[in-house]
C-alpha cells in the first residue's frame, strides 16, 4: 500500500521540528509535560484553525477521525483535557518565537524588490454576514441560513 503526504503534513514540513523542540524548552513553563507535547499542541491548533474547528471538543473530535494519519504528523491521542490545560499554562512566546523564526526565513528566500504598480491599487474585504432566515427571507444562503456578502472598498484619500 502506497504512502502519500496529505496537504496539512505537507505545510508542516516547512516548519524545522528542531528549531520548534528548541523554541519550545526554551520557552516551557512548570513541570514536564507527560501526555501532551507542544508539537501535538501546535499542530492540533493549526489543524483547528485549517479545518474552521470552533471548540475543543470540534477538535479533539476530528483529530480523533484521522488518528491513523496523525502518527505521520508526530503526534499521539490528543484529549480535551490535556489540550485545554496546555492551551490554559504554557506561554504564548513559543508561537511568537515561531513567526519570528518563519519571517525571517520567508524575507531571506523573497526576493528585496519591491512591486510598482501603474495604477491605483484597491483592496476588496468580502465578508458573509449572518443572518436569521426567519427575519431576513430573500437572503437564502443555504436551506437553513441567511447570509449577505458585504464588500467594504476603501475611499480615496
Amino acid at each position: 500500500m502506497s504512502h502519500s503526504n496529505s496537504v496539512f503534513s505537507q505545510l508542516l514540513k516547512l516548519i524545522s521540528r528542531h528549531e520548534f523542540e528548541t523554541l519550545a524548552k526554551t520557552h516551557h513553563k512548570g513541570r514536564v509535560l507527560r501526555t501532551m507535547s507542544r508539537w501535538s499542541q501546535f499542530v492540533a491548533l493549526s489543524f483547528a484553525q485549517l479545518a474552521g474547528r470552533c471548540s475543543l471538543r470540534d477538535i479533539v473530535s476530528n483529530l480523533d477521525k484521522q488518528r491513523r494519519k496523525s502518527y505521520h504528523l508526530g503526534i499521539a491521542k490528543v484529549s480535551r483535557s490535556s489540550l485545554a490545560r496546555v492551551n490554559e499554562q504554557q506561554p504564548y512566546q513559543l508561537y511568537e518565537g515561531l513567526f519570528w523564526k518563519l519571517l525571517a526565513r520567508c524575507q531571506s528566500l523573497a526576493p528585496r524588490h519591491g512591486f510598482h504598480f501603474k495604477n491605483k491599487l484597491y483592496s476588496l474585504d468580502a465578508s458573509t454576514i449572518d443572518l436569521c432566515l426567519s427575519l431576513f427571507p430573500w437572503a437564502k444562503f443555504r436551506k437553513t441560513k441567511g447570509a449577505i456578502k458585504f464588500t467594504a472598498v476603501p475611499q480615496n484619500s
